[in-house]
This record gives C-alpha cells, structure tokens and sequence, in this order.
C-alpha cells in the first residue's frame, strides 16, 4: 500500500515546522461538511483531544440530506440526537412509481416504517439546518478545536501525522480523519488511488411548496433518465432530486420559473398538487468514486474522500457516518488502552470493516441507476419482478426496508440501540 509516500523525512523547501510549532492533538478531521463535524463530535464524545480543521461552514447550502433510523440511533447514541430532532422531518413511508412508458412496466409500492415498528424510515433536513446545529455544538465542545484553513499537506512517520496548512502553523496528531471530500488532500498525501466513473446524468436539485400535503411520504418516480424523488420538509414543501440527461438538466434550470413548475406538476402527476420553486437551482452532473484502500498515511477516509455516487436511495451521508461509527469505536477503544491510533495495524482494520459494507452500497446504486437506464427488456423484466416481489411478499418487503435503512449483517455497535 502506498501508504507512507508522504514522510518527516522530507527535505528542502517543503520542510515541517519544528516541533515547537506544532500543536498536538490525538486527532485531526479534515473536511468541515456534516461528516466531519459529525466526526470531531463523536470522537470528542469519547474523550479525544480533536481538531476540526476546514474551511468556513457552508450555512446557505439549500440541499437537503435524508438520515435513516440507523444514523439516528447512531446520533443519539453519541448525544447529539435532542440537538437536532426539531429540525428533521420524518420520513414515514416511501412509495415508488413507475414513471417510464415502457412496455414492462412495475407496479407502485409503499413501503411503511410501521412494518418494521418504528416511527420512521429516516428524517430530512435542510443542509443549511443541520450546518447550523452541528456547527454550534462543536463551537462549544470542550474537546474540539475549530482551525478555518485548508491543508497542503499530511506527512507521518512512526510516531506521528503532521499536517500541513495553508495560514497556520502545523498541526500534530497521532491519526488524520480524512472528511475533505471528492478531491481529498488526505488521500493525495497517503498516495490512495481512486476509481472514478461517469453516467450520462445531471441532477436539477431544489425546493418546492406544494398546495397538498406530503403525509409524511417520500414519492420517487422511476423514469428512464433516472429517478424523481420528492422527499417531505416541514409543511407544504418537498426537496427534489431530478436526474436527467446532462442536456436536459441545463434546458430546464434556464427555463422561467412558471414553466419549470408546470413540468414539474406534470411529472409528478400531481401528487401533491400545485407546485412552486422555493429555493434556488441547483444541476451536477452525476459520477462515481470509491478509494482502493480506506486508510494509510496515519489516515482514515470516510465520507466522499472515500466513496461517492448518485443522490439515490438516500445513501451518501447515511454511508458515511457508518464510517464515523467504525472509526469512533477502533480510536476510542485504542485511546483508552493507551495503543497507537495511527498503526498500521489499527488503520488495516478500519479498512477491512468497510470495504464490503461501501463496496454493497455502491454496487447497488450503480445497478438500480443503470436499470432505469437501460431498454433492455431482460432488465426492465428483473426489475419490475423485484418490485412485485417486494409489493406482494411480507418477507421480501421487510428484508428490503431493514437492508435499506442499513446493512444489519455489519452494523457497526454505535449505531444499535444501547442498554440504558
């Protein structure tokens, strides 16, 4: 593994501040997105002396981010859940409609939380929201340090991972938390390598309010260039992810408001009414990326440093904080027993928790995106069985909706219901 190519040992005009520079700490996150200021929460949850180092806090970010019941229990395991509670709606069913005009087409189905006993599949929340909230918590953990920079580089040896940054001083610790998304200066520096992959997609992101009410229900059409998902916020309104070919996402962010609305209600068959834009428009263009290995370097990835894919199934941020759980439990477990957060030992063991739970994930998203893509009749065949399957099978359905919320056969302790 190309893990150590950044080392102490480098010299000339990229030469690490003298120790007497540095400030030291048992961990450093990278990246100040939700993922890793959910990170620096929860490792400082468990007594580590952290740094959060990052630019500012995005507070006028518009998207929305879907939390299942999993992440939920995750969140209120390390106390941050009452915090932000008020600020999610639940998500109590998800109903699935066939939107294509193909020949094989499936049928609807509605998935219940009330089947599997609980109150909801998950909770959405303004991005913007869920910033603010997670932001002010680190402001006033005792056991965090916010640093606004951005690193150049992370350089380790046997006893250390020294950061550098752009402003300030550098920083020591014994292991990096990479959380500094798709273009990762963490993984750069531990020489990670990627595999990357593109869809002939774009996705037309925004807000909407609508004249009927949304019952607590996630509506996702599946057309043949990609899912329409309306997914429910406080009151009359909805976010909405719109995947497209990349061509048809830019003719429709440069259509007026008035008509973008009208195709709008026509695509969502007027599920939920009339429709209005309440934010602004937001269209990127859809890919793919998974890191060859998850650590190295005296550095963990999770979040996009790691692994990225389309806004489908609710996945992303979901995928994520089962990389912070995993982390949280190997470093809080090595703190407490006086080891080396930064072994190889310790960073292989990260890596080998992952990998089948990312590579499932991703595997998954690329299928069902590439089914909705194809004309295929085998295909279209498969899928629309699958859904039968589900609509009409007890079992099948439950198996599916458990899976969905997180993968049972390697939910990390964390993120279990824990003894009082």
């Amino acid at each position: 593994m190309a893990a150590n190519l950044a080392s102490d040992s480098t010299k000339g005009k990229n030469k690490a501040p003298t120790p007497a520079q540095e400030k030291t700490y048992d961990c450093a996150v990278i990246g100040t997105g939700p993922a890793g200021m959910i990170a620096a929460l929860a490792l400082a949850g468990s007594g580590l002396k952290t740094v959060l180092v990052g630019p500012p806090v995005n507070f006028n970010d518009a998207r929305t981010t879907a939390l299942m019941d999993a992440s939920r229990q995750f969140l209120d395991n390390i106390g941050i859940w009452d915090d932000l509670r008020s600020a999610f709606t639940p998500l109590e069913k998800m109903r699935l409609i066939d939107g294509t005009d193909r020949l094989i087409r499936a049928p609807e189905t509605t998935f219940s939380a009330a089947e599997l006993d609980l109150p909801a599949f998950g909770y959405n929340i303004l991005n913007k929201d869920l910033n603010r909230v997670l932001f002010d918590l680190v402001k006033k953990n005792e056991f965090i340090e916010l640093v606004e920079d951005t690193i150049k580089t992370v350089k380790s040896n046997d006893h250390k991972a020294t950061i550098e940054l752009s402003n300030t001083p550098s920083l020591a610790c014994q292991v990096v938390i990479g959380a500094d998304g798709r273009n990762s200066v963490v993984r750069r520096s531990a020489g990670i390598e990627t595999k990357n992959w593109k869809y002939p997609q774009a996705a037309l992101v925004l807000n909407l309010k609508h004249d009927l009410p949304h019952f607590n229900i996630s509506t996702e059409f599946h057309r043949k260039t990609g899912p329409f998902t309306m997914v429910p916020l406080p009151g009359k309104s909805s976010s909405l992810v719109y995947v497209e070919t990349p061509e048809r996402a830019e003719e429709l962010n440069n259509y007026k408001d008035t008509a973008l609305e009208a195709e709008l209600e026509k695509l969502s068959q007027f599920v939920l009414g009339s429709l209005k834009l309440a934010s602004p428009r937001q269209v990127y263009p859809l890919s793919g990326l998974t890191a060859v290995h998850m650590s190295g370097n005296r550095s963990l990835l999770m979040g996009e440093a790691a692994h990225a894919f389309p806004p489908i199934g609710a996945q992303g941020l979901n995928l994520s904080l089962r990389d912070v759980a995993v982390a949280t439990e190997l470093l809080a477990k090595a703190k407490h027993t006086n080891a080396d957060m930064g072994s190889a030992e310790l960073l292989q063991k990260y890596d080998r928790s992952r990998k089948a739970d990312v590579l499932s994930r991703t595997t998954a998203v690329d299928l069902l995106n590439r089914s909705l893509l194809t004309d295929a009749l085998p295909v279209q065949m498969l899928r629309s069985l699958g859904l039968y399957t589900a609509s009409r099978i007890p079992l099948v359905r439950r198996l599916l909706m458990r899976e969905g919320i997180a993968p049972s056969w390697s939910l990390p302790t964390l993120m279990r219901a824990q003894d009082n």
